[in-house]
């Protein structure tokens, strides 16, 4: 009496044939990457269920399940490239302008509105300001290079903020 061979089943038969499944998708995609997330996508599909009894050459089957999913995803590349547009040069693209004439002007009035109030101050407070708001030196900084305690730099910045805080109107006017 012949006893017959055990049938594998589809999984095994892929398993025993990896190597060659990823040439055949590695042949089409022609990126190692995508060819092993063919294989990954084969396996979930072979896997499923045990159809070795409706498969006549389980290895013929699996180099076709393989084909297919490489072929579907050149296809699916393929139309996807059609949609997008790579010819458009970024650099020569015009950017709205961020600001109108009209605002620049009134920055500008600002400015000159500061300018004018700082001016009206000892030069010691308006450097102490320049070092703070310009140059973002510490308060503390600030009494070392004066050579002044902290508290007169505490005094000295908010006399220029009292003094410009007559500007504040023309920075929010439209």
């Amino acid at each position: 009496m012949m006893t017959s061979a055990p049938v594998a089943t589809l999984a095994e038969v892929f398993m025993d044939n990896r190597a060659q499944l990823r040439r055949i998708a590695h042949g089409i995609v022609r990126s190692p990457e995508t060819a092993e997330d063919i294989l990954q996508d084969a396996w979930i599909r072979l896997s499923d269920g045990d159809r070795l009894g409706e498969v006549q050459r389980p290895f013929c089957y699996c180099c076709q399940v393989v084909r297919n999913l490489a072929l579907d995803h050149c296809r699916r590349q393929s139309l996807e490239s059609s949609y997008r547009c790579y010819d458009i040069e970024v650099e020569t693209l015009e950017l709205p302008c961020a600001t109108s004439p009209h605002k620049s002007f009134q920055d500008y009035e600002v400015l000159c509105a500061i300018d004018r109030e700082l001016s009206k101050l000892p030069a010691r407070t308006r450097l102490a300001h320049e070092l703070y708001r310009i140059q973002g030196l510490t308060q503390r900084q600030i009494a070392e290079h004066l050579g002044c305690a902290l508290g007169l730099v505490n005094a000295l910045l908010a006399d220029a903020a009292r003094a410009i805080e007559s500007c504040r109107t023309l920075m929010y006017a439209d």
